[in-house]
This record gives structure tokens, sequence and C-alpha cells, in this order.
């Protein structure tokens, strides 16, 4: 697959969602709503883990609501933005800041800095859109993951912002608005990991706005402004600008509001049977007791 589109600076990543920290909670209302929905797609599956790493954990709310699901289980949270996870840190009582199984790790998903076949579940909520890299994630996901652990994740689809971006590309061409990768792309880099039985599926939500100054406002709060490396280093002009609000307009709805899409993709699968580390795809293991003497 080609990456190009969705090369990200991981360095703006981190500074984006840094400046965002203090008021993130105020506008993810549809990451809180999500995280809500993985948190009942758990109900359905009869998992009872010792240590879940929650990748993306950001200010910590999902992190929380593991803890408390899962009582005797350790839950690291692991962010790449210093800031989040200070924030999520704070939601903890003195007594589990004390005593409990609660862990932070300021770390890159595609470098996770654990051991291998080392937890027993991995969750994340739209966290893997800022990893440019898919293979290099579910390879680190698959490492840390133990025979037959969970992987359980949220992502954006490429219709996402589809409203915003088309009324950039009657600017000019181009990058204002991140690119995501499609659902099939996703389960295909699941496979090239060796995780079994991936099973995938997407919704579509919409929030509307009065304007599209507001959209842009509330993600810019969310730190999920464009930070693709193609971006524009050069200052968006007021006169592009006025022409992208003009065309984002014809948008409307019947209400007179401005629509937002969001492509959420869903995912989960197992790890594998055998653990990474034994892994070899160019040998072929056959215990002798299948060996036949002549």
């Amino acid at each position: 697959m080609d990456n190009t589109p969705y090369q990200l600076n991981k360095r703006l990543v981190r500074e984006s969602f840094d400046r965002a920290a203090p008021g993130y909670d105020d506008v993810a209302l549809l990451q809180q709503t999500i995280a809500q929905r993985l948190l009942e797609r758990l109900d359905l599956i009869k998992l009872q883990p010792q240590r879940i790493l929650d990748v993306g954990a950001g200010t910590g709310q999902l992190t929380l609501q593991l803890t408390r699901r899962y009582k005797n289980c350790e839950v690291i949270a692991l962010d790449l933005a210093p800031a989040m996870l200070r924030l999520a840190r704070q939601r903890l009582g003195i007594l589990d800041k004390w005593f409990g199984k609660q862990r932070f790790i300021c770390g890159d998903a595609d470098h996770l800095p654990l051991a291998d076949n080392s937890v027993d579940m991995i969750i994340s909520n739209f966290a893997i859109q800022w990893c440019s890299d898919l293979d290099q994630t579910f390879t680190e996901f698959q490492r840390v993951l133990k025979p037959n652990g969970l992987l359980l994740f949220t992502t954006f689809g490429p219709d996402t912002l589809k409203e915003l971006r088309q009324a950039w590309r009657t600017v000019d061409d181009a990058i204002h608005v991140n690119s995501f990768i499609d659902m099939h792309d996703i389960g295909d880099a699941m496979m090239r990991a060796k995780f079994s039985d991936p099973v995938m599926d997407t919704e579509r939500l919409t929030l509307t706005y009065k304007d599209g100054m507001a959209v842009m406002r509330d993600l810019k709060a969310m730190g999920a402004h464009n930070v693709s490396a193609g971006r524009s280093h050069a200052l968006t002009g007021k006169q592009k600008l006025q022409q992208m609000l003009t065309a984002y307009d014809t948008f409307r709805n019947s209400e007179g509001l401005l629509p937002a899409t969001y492509e959420v993709v869903y995912g989960h699968a197992w790890g594998a049977e055998t653990p990474s580390h034994q892994q070899n795809s160019g040998e072929i293991h056959i215990p002798l007791s299948q060996i036949n003497r002549r």
C-alpha cells in the first residue's frame, strides 16, 4: 500500500495534542461517544485480562473506565503527548495514585516500549489514524500482545470530513485535511501482521455546525487539524479561506446547519497463537511425533 497520502509529522502530532490537552474533553464529544460503544462491545467478549494497553489514551477517560471494569487488572495508558498523560493521571484518586495498578507511558504506537507478549488486550480509540505506517503499527501490536489476546480499536475512514475536503478542493490542490485509510486496507494490514479472525465494520455520524469556522475551531481544539507531511507551510490567505467557506456553505441542510461527516471504522482481532518472537515465515516446524519412521 502506498502510504504517501497518509504520511504524518509525528512531532507536529505530539505538539498539536499537547496544545489541545487543556480543553480537549470539552470538544471531544464524538471520541467520548465512541469510547462508550467500544466498552459495550467488550460486554460481548468473555475475557478477564491481567494487563490492558490503552493506545492513544489521551486524557484517560477510557483508561479510567477500563480500570473500573477490570478491578484487578493493570491498565497501561500510552500516549504520544505528555500533556494528555498528565491530565489522565489527574483522574486518579489518592488511593489509586499510591496503590493502583494504572501505569502511564509517553510513547509512540509504532515503537511500543513494552516487552514481547506482555499484554492480554490492546484497546485504542481514534489513535491509529495518527500512525502513517499501519504495517509497523500492527506488527508492534502483535509483538506485545499475548497469544490469543484481544485487539479492539476504532479509527477514522476516508469519508471523514468529506464536506470540508471538497470545499478546499475548490480553492487549490494543496492538502488541507488529513487523509484516512480505507477499512479494507486496514484489514489487509492486520492480516499481514498475522492477526487471527479480523472483523471490520463502519458507521457514519454527522455533527452539525452553524458555520465552517466552527468546524475548523473544533478540529484545532481537538488537536485534529492538518498535520500531514504534504501540507502547505504557507499561511492560508483570507481570500482562499473565504472561498473555502463559501464552497462549504453549499452543504447546508434543511435546518440551515453545516454537516461534518465522520466515518468511524471499528476493528477487532485476536493475537496469533504462536508468540511473536517464535514466528518465522521462512521455516516450517513439524513435531517429532508426526514424523513416521521408515
